[in-house]
């Protein structure tokens, strides 16, 4: 298993909405609540905060938020690009400030991804 050392950002531009990701290094839900309410305030403006985590005490514990965006669009592929990598103790968050154009159930995975792979690299 893997897990981040330091935490990174990354920013993306897509039909003019902006998608900004997190990544962050957590031990437990409670870690994971707050650097979630703490990005909340921060972007308190942002339309959609979606996020994904895999925490391994004895076992490993994982769960996905869609952020209001359509069912399996954001979350969902987060927390796969997690297990894919054998990611663990790993939050990514990815906040979206919507331009006003619909992006596409497809798009929205690519994006979401996008930004999620480049704070992991």
């Amino acid at each position: 298993m893997i897990t981040f050392i330091r935490e990174q950002q990354s920013e993306i531009k897509e039909k003019k909405s902006k998608f900004l990701g997190f990544s962050f290094f957590v031990k437990s839900k409670a870690e994971v609540k707050e650097k979630v309410e703490k990005l909340k305030k921060e972007y308190k403006d942002a339309q959609h905060i979606v996020y994904a985590y895999r925490i391994e005490n004895h076992n490993i514990k994982e769960k996905f938020y869609n952020g209001k965006e359509p069912i399996n669009s954001a979350g969902k592929p987060l927390l796969y690009l997690l297990q894919k990598k054998s990611l663990v103790n790993c939050l990514i968050v990815v906040i979206r400030y919507w331009g006003g154009i619909k992006l596409g159930r497809g798009a929205l995975i690519r994006v979401y991804t996008k930004a999620a792979k480049d704070v992991i690299k």
